[in-house]
């Protein structure tokens, strides 16, 4: 064994990975465009863009070069009292194309820690002005991230199973269908209708770690209707379908009615650096713009508006609003649509969805969907013994590549995953 891995193996624990009887991970040591590359000299095509972080390509030179100047002129500094350009640049390219209501925008970490931003400032908005509301509704299956405000907001599983005394109450409805529109209208009006509830939390269109289940822009424009007509804080989770992801820059943009507060993450700088972004709507800000000390938000991180993240996350911005880069998109979007009507029917499949740049291809399993699906055991070594990352939610199978990808490099990910198919009985 490489010796470096020796070391990896004794010192490091791995996310989501069992200490005993997981997969080896493998070293890379570089990385450019689509592919990763390992210390043994294989290229392996990265068609999940790093855990969807990463929108440009890796080591994409013009986001190497934003965080080297910004490097030699100011690697950070404490935010509580200080502010910088970049920060103050990223907050102009942010609420440029955010949805129009957004007004002010709040830093932090990572996904989860932007989610936990959005819940605190959601609770506070009514604590400030003394109305008790405390109830959150979510949806089944929602996936909010790993901290404890995001796992109580999101489905009760493996993932919170340990953990599951600690989390506070919030009510789920059932995420909703074709089939069962008129129930969930019908059991978030009855929820929001006795005053009590302080925020409705969703991830937009698109379920992404439950396995990419995706629901109609029409039932949730009618939900937010029904919260905003109630006086319910709505909180779009757009960490994962911010920047282009749904074909649009943000799944919101399929909206009429917009969310009064947003997280973002994922590929806010690109895959190239950690950050998080909570925007928030004017209607939240003025419970909070007082001279009362008591009514201050109380929240903040180390590396809040770190310089360099900015730096990157502006160069991505960039290179995100290029000509280039929405016809990429586009055209990402157009063969994932070729491919799943070519796959329409297959014997072998539950379904096949897809919007935007992203496609899941949902295997038939006993049991129906699960994130625990022995399936899962097969499909990753598969591709990855073919030098193709596509790491599967359970029998979910799903390709969310970086905007660089060629038609070429999608084909053979299609090919790939068609040898795959046929393979199964």
């Amino acid at each position: 064994m490489n010796k470096l891995l020796e070391i990896d193996k004794k010192n490091i624990w791995h996310p989501f990975t069992p200490l005993a009887g997981g997969i080896e991970p493998l070293l890379i040591t570089s990385a450019s465009g689509i592919y990763l590359h390992t210390q043994d000299g294989r290229s392996i095509l990265d068609a999940i863009s790093s855990w969807w972080v990463n929108l440009h390509g890796h080591a994409h030179l013009h986001l190497a070069e934003a965080l080297a100047t910004q490097a030699k002129k100011l690697e950070h500094v404490i935010f509580a009292g200080f502010t910088h350009e970049p920060a103050i640049q990223l907050s102009k390219n942010l609420l440029s194309i955010v949805p129009s209501n957004q007004s002010k925008i709040f830093f932090s970490d990572n996904g989860s820690t932007a989610v936990e931003v959005a819940l605190k400032m959601a609770l506070q908005y009514w604590h400030n002005q003394k109305i008790e509301k405390r109830k959150i509704i979510a949806f089944e299956g929602a996936y909010h991230g790993d901290t404890f405000g995001a796992m109580s907001v999101g489905d009760r599983g493996i993932f919170t199973a340990p953990f599951s005394k600690y989390l506070f109450d919030v009510e789920f409805i059932p995420f909703p269908d074709q089939a069962n529109h008129q129930q969930v209208i019908d059991q978030f009006q009855k929820s929001v209708a006795d005053q009590t509830v302080a925020a409705f939390i969703f991830e937009p269109l698109v379920q992404g770690a439950a396995g990419m289940r995706m629901y109609s822009p029409k039932i949730l424009d009618e939900l937010i209707a029904l919260a905003h007509q109630h006086d319910v804080v709505c909180i779009a989770d757009e960490v994962f379908t911010g920047f282009g992801r749904t074909g649009k820059l943000f799944a919101s943009d399929y909206l009429r009615n917009k969310p009064d507060i947003i997280t973002l993450s994922k590929g806010l700088t690109g895959g190239m650096m950690p950050m998080g972004i909570t925007t928030c709507a004017e209607k939240i800000v003025v419970a909070f713009d007082t001279d009362e000390f008591l009514k201050t938000f109380f929240h903040g991180h180390s590396y809040t508006g770190n310089p360099l993240a900015c730096a990157v996350a502006n160069a991505s911005f960039e290179l995100l609003m290029q000509d280039e880069c929405a016809a990429s998109i586009n055209r990402i979007t157009r063969q994932h649509e070729k491919f799943a009507e070519k796959l329409d029917g297959h014997p072998n499949l539950h379904d096949v969805r897809t919007l935007g740049t992203i496609l899941a291809i949902e295997l038939k399993t006993e049991g129906g969907s699960s994130y625990t699906s022995d399936i899962r055991k097969k499909i990753y070594p598969y591709f990855l013994d073919r030098n193709i990352l596509l790491r599967p939610l359970g029998n979910i199978l799903y390709i969310l590549p970086p905007y660089c990808i060629t038609n070429e490099e999608l084909s053979i990910i299609y090919r790939t995953i068609e040898d795959f198919l046929s393979g199964l009985k």
